[in-house]
């Protein structure tokens, strides 16, 4: 039987989708595995990779079969038409980047990542200053050659959250930092009364083995994803693949437990997405705001609740039993939970941790502004980083390279996080009044019935919706900056000392 022209494109665009994939996997392995010889190939690896899905992204017969369904959209349903609506702004945009401009590109990001995997490690921001301007330029140049050289970090801004720009990120991260420094200070003040409590000698391997336990219990399916160790905490693939990323830290455990959720909550987005639709709009995600908000939901509504922790603490316990000696849990708790300001965005708490992306926004505002050259960001970033959270980072490998983003081109990226902490703090509040009974189930060690509710309430929508489009369907109201400091307040009270 002739196949029809949707169903021609959409084996086209899982084509593409594939190949997108292997070219993912790639970067996977390139942080997680790689040889440090090996750098050279693996960038050019990378760019060819990306040089045929551009191919196959910018191809006459994807453009004749987009023309042809356009032609008569009348006759298609509601989900095909949003397939072919989306194919057609990929395919525009494809159209207008050389090949040669997208294999550079490719390239350039990953250089860059090993450029500054040793430059944050040394601290020298002079041996990443090249690698950030040209990073710069590329983005810049993206920007100009599909016509938006004009409002670049709009563009940037869309192309992560798609439906978003620049006005929408200023209207909810400037209220949202007005409101929130004061305050943010105020809790921290009041919890520096409290002693801090001293965590030390975790070994790795009990720590992986009690993160492995909370992801099983998350629903993250082990048969198509797998835990790693990074530099940075990440999260890719899709559905049928996804891999994800922790560090550890002896030190520290919680980290390597926060992030590991925090990534989980990623993996079970992408494990939630349709799969008859895997490649089309309608298999993929809605953008890194709403990306982001599954992350976060299940990392500070869920994973530092009382609730959570009536189950897990015995368990912690049971695992670390020397470590955890002598401390009680109500220190543990505030341990979870101590709002403290401080330099580093992963070590942040979920308070400040919004502060500190809008240092980041004000700074690449600035960037593409044209009001902050790459030399200027050091010192930029560290009167940023004093003002807002009152903290002086140790070296520019604490301040402005402690992050990925920039070396991997990811401009417009950070406002996402916020947004995304937004729409978490309107979604828990709308998952538990749907489902009275969902804290007493997590304090239970019941953690499918929010899955559940995220599947049928964001996970189904794919790409149907934007951030504030799905705001709006499900928590009944747009996306506000006093909705995240509403769920602040109530989280964290001003607290006194006994």
């Amino acid at each position: 039987m002739k196949k029809s022209d949707f169903e021609l494109l959409t084996e086209k665009l899982r084509r593409l989708h594939t190949l997108r994939l292997a070219s993912g996997i790639l970067g996977w392995d390139e942080q997680v595995n790689l040889p440090s010889g090996a750098g050279e190939l693996r960038s050019a690896e990378l760019a060819l990779l990306s040089e045929l899905a551009h191919r196959e992204a910018s191809s006459k017969a994807l453009g004749r079969l987009i023309d042809a369904l356009e032609a008569r959209a009348g006759s298609l349903t509601e989900d095909q038409a949003k397939v072919v609506a989306v194919a057609r702004r990929d395919f525009d945009e494809a159209v207008k980047l050389p090949r040669k401009f997208v294999r550079e590109k490719a390239e350039n990001d990953s250089r860059s990542f090993q450029v500054w995997q040793a430059a944050r490690h040394s601290g020298r921001f002079a041996d990443f200053e090249s690698v950030l301007a040209r990073q710069i330029d590329m983005a810049r140049k993206q920007a100009e050659l599909l016509g938006r050289g004009g409002d670049a970090y709009s563009y940037w801004i869309d192309h992560f959250d798609p439906g978003s720009d620049l006005a929408l990120v200023d209207s909810l991260l400037t209220p949202l930092g007005a409101e929130l420094a004061p305050l943010a200070a105020a809790i921290a003040e009041s919890h520096a009364a409290f002693p801090e409590v001293t965590l030390r000698g975790f070994a790795k391997e009990k720590q992986r083995e009690f993160v492995l336990e909370v992801l099983t219990a998350m629903g993250f399916d082990f048969a198509h994803g797998r835990l790693d160790e990074a530099l940075h905490p990440f999260c890719d693939g899709d559905g049928r693949d996804t891999r994800i990323t922790t560090r550890y830290d002896a030190d520290n455990p919680l980290d390597a437990l926060f992030s590991a959720v925090h990534e989980c909550g990623h993996a079970l987005y992408e494990q939630g997405l349709p799969p008859e639709w895997a490649g089309t709009a309608l298999g993929d995600s809605a953008g890194m705001a709403v990306h982001e908000s599954q992350s976060r939901i299940w990392e500070n509504q869920v994973a530092r609740s009382r609730a959570f922790w009536q189950f897990w603490e015995p368990r912690f316990r049971a695992k670390f039993k020397e470590e955890t000696a002598g401390i009680s849990s109500e220190a543990l708790f505030m341990a979870i939970n101590r709002v403290k300001l401080g330099p580093v965005r992963l070590d942040a708490d979920e308070v400040t941790y919004n502060l500190h992306i809008i240092l980041r926004f004000s700074l690449e505002r600035d960037i593409f502004a044209g009001k902050l050259s790459p030399r200027e960001v050091p010192q930029a970033w560290e009167a940023a980083s004093q003002a807002l959270l009152d903290a002086t980072p140790s070296s520019d490998g604490e301040g402005c390279m402690q992050d990925v983003h920039w070396a991997a081109g990811l401009f417009g990226y950070f406002p996402s996080y916020s947004i995304g902490n937004i729409l978490a703090a309107g979604l828990w509040r709308k998952a538990r009044a749907d489902r009275p009974d969902l804290e007493t189930r997590i304090a239970a060690g019941e953690l499918a019935g929010l899955l559940d509710w995220l599947r049928q309430n964001v996970h189904a929508y794919a790409r149907r919706l934007s951030a504030n489009g799905l705001s709006e369907r499900i928590c009944g109201a747009k996306l506000s900056h006093r909705t995240l400091i509403s769920y602040i307040q109530d989280r964290y009270p001003i607290l006194h000392h006994p």
